[in-house]
C-alpha cells in the first residue's frame, strides 16, 4: 500500500476574504488567518475580556483624538494574513476604514493566557515580518505586560519593557536578552517611553 504525505492547503488573505463574502464563515467565528493558515481562536475567559476592556478604555482616554482603538478587528497584515488583535490603534477614525481593514496599525495588542506561547512566538513574529513598531502583550500568566519595539527580521527579538499591573504603583523593568536570561534595569527604558514615564 502506498503512502502519501499529508499536505495543507495554504490560504491568501483575497482567498480569505472571498470565503467570508460569499457566506462560508459565519459573521463571528473565531478565526484567523495567520500566515496562510487558518487558526481558531481560544475562548475569552473573564479575566481575558476584562484585560480587552480595560486596555481598550485606557488607550481611548490616553490618545484623544485622531487615534482610533478597535479590539477584535481584522487587520491587513500581508497576502498571507489578516490577524484580528485584540486590540490594535491607528490613526484615523472608524470612518477611515469603512471601506477596507487598516494595515499599518501604529500599536497591536494581545492579552494572553493560555496563548501566551503562541502569541509571543507564532504571532509576534507574523508583526515583525510585517515590520510594525510595537507589539504589546498583557500576559495575564506573569500579570506583566510585555512590550516588543521595533521587532525585525521576522522574529520578535528582546522584551524591550515588562510593567507589572498587580500591586499598586511598583514598576518592574525587565530586558530580555536574545538568549532569553533576564536582567532587572530600574531605570533604563527604551528612548520611545523615557519621556513619557512619571
Amino acid at each position: 500500500m502506498a503512502t502519501y504525505p499529508v499536505r495543507t492547503r495554504r490560504w491568501t488573505r483575497a482567498e480569505y476574504d472571498r470565503l467570508i463574502d460569499i457566506g462560508v464563515f459565519l459573521p463571528g467565528e473565531p478565526l484567523e488567518l495567520l500566515g496562510g493558515e487558518l487558526i481558531v481562536s481560544e475562548p475569552q475567559g473573564s479575566a481575558h475580556y476584562t484585560a480587552i476592556g480595560l486596555v481598550e478604555d485606557a488607550l481611548r482616554s490616553a490618545l484623544g483624538p485622531g487615534w482610533l482603538v478597535r479590539s477584535q478587528g481584522p487587520i491587513e497584515l500581508d497576502d498571507e494574513s489578516e490577524p484580528e488583535p485584540d486590540i490594535a490603534v491607528m490613526r484615523g477614525d472608524r470612518r477611515s476604514y469603512s471601506h477596507r481593514h487598516p494595515s499599518r496599525p501604529a500599536l497591536v495588542l494581545e492579552v494572553a493566557e493560555s496563548s501566551l506561547a503562541f502569541d509571543r512566538e507564532h504571532k509576534g513574529s507574523l508583526y515583525a515580518r510585517a515590520r510594525l513598531d510595537d507589539y504589546w502583550i498583557v500576559n495575564l500568566v506573569d500579570r506583566v505586560v510585555e512590550i516588543y519595539r521595533r521587532p525585525r527580521s521576522g522574529h520578535v527579538g528582546a522584551v524591550w519593557l515588562a510593567l507589572r499591573f498587580e500591586g499598586g504603583p511598583e514598576r518592574r523593568v525587565v530586558r530580555r536578552a536574545p538568549g532569553g536570561t533576564r536582567s532587572p534595569h530600574s531605570r533604563q527604558r527604551p528612548p520611545a517611553l523615557e519621556r513619557s514615564s512619571p
